[in-house]
């Protein structure tokens, strides 16, 4: 009987890389001449893995998320792993933004991986969902190299990372 190589699907996100980004924009906003006198802050909550926005209007907001935005992939995070919230009042006609990191890849997106990789008809392939990953095996590594470069053409909403290839 012939062993099965593996590899694991993730969507993880280097917390302490996002805190250097966060030091990095706080000092640009501090610095950009468009920021000066208005409030523009950026809170990092490493615990609960979320960044919280607090500008004077629509406009500040976007300028801000701009920032923080090129500082995360200049530092190599996925921004396709932010999920944005609605900006919301706050105290003294502000905007504030809750933004998200999705650490993990979530149930039903490991369910629609798994649809996807069923329907592209690759031979002896078999997937599932262990937790925040999913688990992918087959007894060639040729149809799993076929299996990863299927993912990455497809969209799933979150940035994909194939590790622990063991054949």
């Amino acid at each position: 009987m012939s062993k099965n190589a593996t590899f694991d699907i993730t969507s993880e996100v280097d917390l302490q890389e996002v805190d250097n980004a966060v030091n990095q924009a706080r000092k640009e906003i501090s610095q950009r001449y468009d920021f000066k006198g208005v409030t523009a802050e950026v809170e990092w909550s490493k615990n609960d893995a979320t960044l919280t926005l607090l500008a004077d209007d629509d406009y500040k907001l976007k300028a801000l998320v701009d920032v923080i935005e090129s500082k995360l992939v200049k530092r190599g995070v996925p921004i396709r792993n932010l999920d944005f919230g609605e900006p919301e009042a706050a105290f003294g006609n502000k905007l504030r933004q809750t933004v998200s990191l999705q650490q993990g890849i979530a149930t039903e997106k490991g369910k629609e991986i798994v649809k996807a990789i069923k329907a592209g008809g690759f031979k002896k392939v078999q997937a599932q969902i262990q937790d925040d990953q999913v688990r992918v095996q087959s007894p060639s590594i040729d149809e799993l190299q076929r299996v990863m470069a299927m993912l990455r053409a497809q969209d799933f909403g979150v940035e994909l990372q194939f590790a622990n290839l063991r054949s």
